[in-house]
Order: structure tokens, then C-alpha cells, then sequence
């Protein structure tokens, strides 16, 4: 029987399970595994400048495919920086393998050169992780890692990679792949379900990113037509349902309009499908409001009825039930609940609907203008990428998500987020899909160094920078909390125009809102890197909130550049 090194045949089993992208910071702790990928043409492997930048690139490929990609730093220090885009990507449920070089069997258990006992230190923030013993382990740990990252609820998982263990030599047979575990949807729970929705009052779904993932979006549309009942999508979700469809009604999410919430705690019977029904999908565990008979319908059995009790709880992919659903659905919608509904979207038009404005003076662009105009430029099929920051407010409320997989951002709300994964995006999308990436300017900063990765790869990315000079969304606490003591949120910023040029990237400044429009189309036509940075009101702290209206203890400051 033929023999390969272990490091080849990990990435041979990763290989032909579908993994087609690696992001990385080399480290000399797993050479071996960067010197298999050279064998492995399958697997893009892609240099990244920081390790948070590779976990946060290989989360979006998660969450762009369904399928995992690979992140990889060395040893402790690569772990810690990892760890960020780990805690994302189970936060937000995406599949994602991390590989993570470890010191050689030799000096283990010494406190040699970074080590850290890996598992144990990257099992709090991945659904598993362990410690390769030796090379011969190697694939079968590769093709559980994959299974374990697909399986049920998807998410991250790690290997540490001894050095030393990479190039012995073990057999070159791939281990089949295993089956993908199929879940079923009882006759009697899907009769259940049907009563449930005939009898409402004042049904309503709340779609989360499981219906994305199982490609069931076109499914969900069918089943609230035939039902009759209004979709509201989970935070950071928004994609799971087509927003311009007349059932829907927004996302549940700060900034998303008040209709989704009035409706939500109206609701008499909730069908959650998709969603583990986060903190900030129940706006701080308030709904479904007492006395609201849910139905949670998800993959994963252990969230379902932990944040409210259900009355109907199926451990099921959404595609299956809602196809189950859609077999018995009835043939036609009372005349009372379609009328309800139809008036419930026209709030939601006349919510979400920007207000024109007068152009205000200069370094006051209102960004409410810029997703607008962002919303008429791009096609429907674009993806967006946004940053955590109060500026998601915006495009929570008026950016229309027409397809499912256009929108990747954190539910786990972690800073520097857009950048890489507009990055990846770019990459897997190879140019043929325009992707812009939103961010505030302290989010930016964080990662905008991943902008050499497009540079190199020769990516087409845009990237708008909503630059306010302040953390806004601490700022807003703050002055919720202490009103007039401002601490540690003002920021400083480099000229954005020639931090984009210094990538070979084109950079516009906007300062007024008339000059929105043009800006961006500018942007979008160039074919490299560009970056548009909006000078973004500072009085217009998040949607629908002013700095001057919070009280007399919160005076504008005067605003202080370069």
C-alpha cells in the first residue's frame, strides 16, 4: 500500500470533501501542512497579514458556500489571534476548520517557544477541538473535523498539529466521507403546525440563517404565500427572505423597522425557523411575548425552547419542514389576515422608506443617503459585508436583501469583520459579483490591513467607510449610562483617500450628501480596490438618534483630524 506524508493526506481528506479555500500567517509549527497544500491544488492557499483577518475570511467561505475553509496560525500566538473569527463563526453557526501548529512531541508539556495546550484553550470558542497524537491519526482527525463541522448545527472546530507529525508517513487511502445524518418531519407534527397557523389571529415566522443554509428560502416564500403569514427575519439574517416580497416586514434587530417588533410581540403563534432565537433576534429575550404559542423549528435539538418555551419543538432542516408544511398548506387566505398583512407592509414601506433630505454642511453626510444611493447602484444579486457598529442600523432599516447569501455579517458583533470577509468574498466570487464592504472607521482600522490580501490576489472590492471620528456605539452607552463623560470613544484616523492609494486602490472622500451618489458609482465601476470614506454626521449617532437630543449633558464636540 502506498504511503504519503500525514500533512498530505489531511489535506487530501479535506480536499475531497469539498474544501477549496486556506487562509493563513505562515508559522514555522506547520510547515509541513503549508508545504502539503502545495500538493493539493485543489485548496487555494491565500497569505494573510494577521490571523483574526485568515478566521475572519474563512467564515465568510462558510457562510458564502456552506462549505468550511480552512484558517491556520502557529502555535499560541496564532490561536489567540484566531480566536476571534472562531467565536464567530460559532456564534453565527458556520462551518470553518481551524489548524493550528503545535511544538514537537520532544519539548510537549515543557513551556516551550508559545505553547499553550491548545484543545483545551480553543474548545470554548469551536464546537470541538482536539490534539493530533501522531501522524498515522492525522486523516481520520481530518475527516471527523469535517464532519463535525457540517453536522447538526455547523460550526468551527480545531486541530493542533504537532510539528514533527507532519511529514510521517502513513497510508495515502482517503477515509469514505459519512453520510449527512437526515432529520424527519412526523404527519402528526406537521398537522399540529397547520392548526396552530389556521387558528391565529396574528401568526407570524421569524426566519433565521438555518433557512439560508438549507437553501430553503424559495420554500419559506411559498409557505407564507400559502399561509398567509408575514416573515420577519432574525438579527443579521436579513437575506433569508426577499425584503421587496409583501409579506415581508423587516428584521428583528436594532435599527430594523418598528413594524417587525410591533408585530412580533402582537403575535399569538410564532413559527421560528432557522434561528437559536439569539439576544438580540428576541431584542433582549422580550419575545415572543408570554402567552405566544411557538413553534421552533431548527437543526440544532439543543436550542430548541431555550430562550421560551415551545409549544412545538422539531429537530429538523428547514428545507424538509417547510416542504412538509407546503404539501398540506391550504388553498386560499382569509380575507381578515390578508388585510392585516397588507397593511402591516405598508408601515413597514413607509418605514423604510429614506426621507429626502437638504444637503447639510460639509463633514455631515447623512448615511442614511449613502444606503440609499448604495441600494440603487448595486444589482440585486451584490453581497454586502458589514462590520459591527452603529452604522448597521442604516442598512438595517433600508438596504433591501433580494437574495439569499448577499449579506455576511457577525451576530457574534465582532469588530473588524467586513474587511476580510469582503476580502474572501471578492475571492470566491472571482469578480463576478459586485461586493461592497461597509464599516465604521474603528472597525476599519482593526483589519483594513487585509486590503493587501486584495491587492496581491488582484480582488475587486469596495469598501465605505462611515468615518465620525468616535466608537459610536460605546458612545451611545454611554451617554445612556453616564451622561456628558465621554471616555475612550473619540478616535483619530489616517487620511483614508491615501490609506487606499497605498494599496494601489482608489479613495473619494465625501463630505456632503449630494456627492453620495457619485462617489459610490465611481467606486463600484473601478476594477481593483476602491474606498469611499463618508464623512458621517457626528450628531446622527445611530438611526433615528441624535447626540444633541439625548440631553443637555451631551454637547456635540468639536471635531478633531489628523
Amino acid at each position: 500500500m502506498s504511503e504519503v506524508r500525514a500533512g498530505v493526506a489531511a489535506a487530501r481528506v479535506l480536499a475531497e470533501r469539498g474544501v477549496r479555500w486556506a487562509f493563513t500567517v505562515p508559522g514555522e509549527s506547520f510547515l509541513g501542512m503549508l508545504d502539503a497544500l502545495r500538493e493539493t491544488p485543489q485548496i487555494r492557499l491565500i497569505p494573510t497579514r494577521h490571523e483574526g483577518g485568515a478566521a475572519f475570511m474563512a467564515e465568510a467561505v462558510g457562510k458564502l458556500t456552506g462549505v468550511p475553509a480552512l484558517c491556520m496560525g502557529t502555535r499560541g500566538v496564532g490561536a489567540a489571534n484566531l480566536a476571534i473569527g472562531l467565536h464567530t463563526a460559532r456564534q453565527d453557526s458556520t462551518p470553518l476548520i481551524a489548524l493550528v501548529g503545535q511544538v514537537e512531541t520532544p519539548v510537549r508539556h515543557r513551556e516551550a517557544l508559545q505553547e499553550v495546550d491548545l484543545a483545551p484553550l480553543l474548545g470554548e470558542v469551536t464546537k470541538w477541538a482536539v490534539e493530533a497524537p501522531n501522524g498515522a491519526r492525522l486523516p481520520e482527525l481530518a475527516h471527523e473535523a469535517h464532519r463535525r463541522s457540517v453536522a447538526g448545527r455547523p460550526g468551527p472546530v480545531a486541530i493542533a498539529l504537532r510539528g514533527d507529525i507532519l511529514d510521517e508517513p502513513v497510508s495515502a487511502a482517503v477515509p469514505p466521507p459519512s453520510a449527512t445524518p437526515r432529520s424527519g418531519v412526523r404527519p402528526a407534527d406537521v398537522a399540529a403546525i397547520v392548526a396552530l397557523l389556521a387558528e391565529a389571529a396574528r401568526p407570524l415566522i421569524i426566519a433565521g440563517g438555518g433557512v439560508t443554509r438549507a437553501g430553503a428560502t424559495d420554500l419559506l416564500v411559498a409557505v407564507a404565500e400559502a399561509f398567509g403569514v408575514p416573515v420577519v427575519s432574525a438579527f443579521r439574517r436579513n437575506d433569508a427572505f426577499p425584503n421587496d416580497h409583501p409579506r415581508y416586514l423587516g428584521s428583528l434587530s436594532f435599527g430594523g423597522p418598528p413594524i417587525a417588533a410591533q408585530r412580533a410581540r402582537a403575535a399569538d403563534v410564532v413559527l421560528a425557523i432557522g434561528t437559536r432565537l439569539s439576544e438580540m433576534t428576541t431584542l433582549g429575550y422580550t419575545l415572543p411575548t408570554p402567552g405566544t404559542a411557538l413553534i421552533h423549528i431548527d437543526v440544532a435539538p439543543e436550542v430548541l425552547g431555550q430562550t421560551f418555551p415551545a409549544r412545538l419543538a422539531l429537530a429538523a432542516d428547514a428545507g424538509e419542514a417547510l416542504a412538509a408544511l407546503l404539501a398540506v398548506a391550504p388553498g386560499a387566505v382569509a380575507p381578515a389576515r390578508a388585510a392585516a398583512n397588507a397593511a402591516d407592509r405598508r408601515a413597514y414601506v413607509r418605514q423604510t422608506t429614506p426621507h429626502a433630505t437638504a444637503d447639510g454642511a460639509a463633514g455631515a453626510v447623512d448615511p442614511a443617503r449613502v444606503i440609499a444611493e448604495l441600494q440603487d447602484a448595486l444589482p440585486p444579486n451584490a453581497i454586502l459585508t458589514v462590520d459591527a457598529g452603529n452604522f448597521w442600523g442604516w442598512v438595517a432599516r433600508a438596504y433591501q436583501f433580494r437574495r439569499p447569501r448577499t449579506l455576511l455579517g457577525p451576530t457574534s458583533g465582532a469588530m473588524g469583520y467586513a474587511i476580510p470577509a469582503g476580502v474572501a468574498a471578492a475571492l470566491v466570487t472571482a469578480g463576478t459579483t459586485p461586493v461592497a464592504a461597509l464599516a465604521g472607521d474603528g472597525g476599519f482600522l482593526m483589519t483594513g490591513s487585509e486590503l493587501a490580501v486584495a491587492a496581491q490576489q488582484g480582488a475587486r472590492l469596495t469598501c465605505i467607510v462611515f468615518d465620525n471620528a468616535r466608537y459610536s456605539t460605546i458612545r451611545l452607552h454611554q451617554e445612556r449610562a453616564y451622561p456628558g463623560r465621554e471616555a475612550a470613544t473619540e478616535l483619530w484616523s489616517p487620511d483614508f483617500v491615501r490609506y487606499a492609494e497605498a494599496f494601489g486602490g482608489l479613495g473619494i472622500r465625501v463630505e456632503r450628501d449630494r456627492d453620495v451618489r457619485d462617489a459610490l458609482r465611481a467606486a463600484l465601476d473601478h476594477p481593483g480596490i476602491a474606498l469611499v470614506s463618508v464623512a458621517a454626521d457626528r450628531d446622527r449617532i445611530a438611526v433615528g438618534t441624535r447626540l444633541s437630543d439625548l440631553g443637555p449633558g451631551s454637547p456635540e464636540r468639536s471635531r478633531t483630524r489628523r
